[in-house]
């Protein structure tokens, strides 16, 4: 699908962690992508900032989720930009619709989402779409970050698995203090821990460059079929 330019308006900037703002748009005209696809917000032409959809396609608004620390001048420039366009009342400028590493709708076999830090807008757009689609699809998402304070959707997720049988959320945390009674360490290595078979899934991952590159090498070499993975990192590793 080639990418569509459109003009949407921003409804919100709300701030879930101390890194992460959720930002939800409206667009002035239909948006047309697939699910796990990204966009790219617009400042001028020559600065065009690369962000993850977070909410379906069969959703109204169109929802990111950036997360930028106080250095962090690539995602804090859109945010800038988002907000004086949002104080202007003015529209920003969207090229939506981009990136091949979007939910194969064809295929029947089971789904493993998973995300590391902010790369669970990815997958959520992903899992919201399946739960819309296909709710009695087999779908294990795990979402693993450093602390517990970063997992700043978790009672969204655990609805999302609670209202589907065939649907598993897992959260992994790298550095749980004694409270978290959950999984730990990585997040990949929490996946081989549960799943035998890798060879039967799709695997749809997002994070760093670095965790997709090692997630990618290690479910191989358990079994994983390479075209049945996908990421947009793995086009520049």
């Amino acid at each position: 699908m080639p990418g569509q330019t459109i003009q949407a308006n921003v409804i919100s900037i709300e701030a879930v962690t101390d890194y992460v703002k959720i930002v939800k748009l409206k667009p002035q005209q239909a948006a047309q992508f697939l699910a796990g696809q990204y966009l790219q917000i617009v400042l001028s032409n020559e600065d065009k900032r690369i962000f993850s959809i977070a909410s379906s396609p069969k959703d109204e608004l169109i929802e990111l989720h950036i997360g930028a620390g106080p250095e962090d001048a690539y995602p804090q420039g859109a945010l800038d930009h988002m907000a004086q366009k949002q104080t202007e009342g003015q529209a920003v400028t969207l090229e939506i619709g981009l990136g091949s590493a979007h939910l194969n709708d064809n295929s029947e076999r089971p789904i493993i989402l998973m995300a590391g830090g902010t790369g669970f807008s990815y997958t959520k757009s992903i899992a919201d779409y399946l739960a819309q689609t296909k709710p009695q699809h087999n779908v294990i998402m795990y979402w693993g970050v450093k602390e517990a304070s970063a997992l700043y959707a978790i009672e969204a997720m655990q609805a999302w698995a609670n209202a589907h049988e065939n649907f598993q959320f897992i959260p992994v945390i790298e550095q749980a203090d004694s409270t978290w009674q959950g999984k730990t360490g990585y997040v990949h290595q929490a996946v081989m821990a549960d799943v035998a078979d890798l060879a039967s899934y799709d695997i749809y991952l997002a994070g760093p460059f670095k965790m997709a590159g090692v997630a990618r090498d290690d479910f191989i070499a358990k079994g994983a079929i390479k075209e049945q993975m996908f990421a947009d990192a793995f086009a520049f590793i």
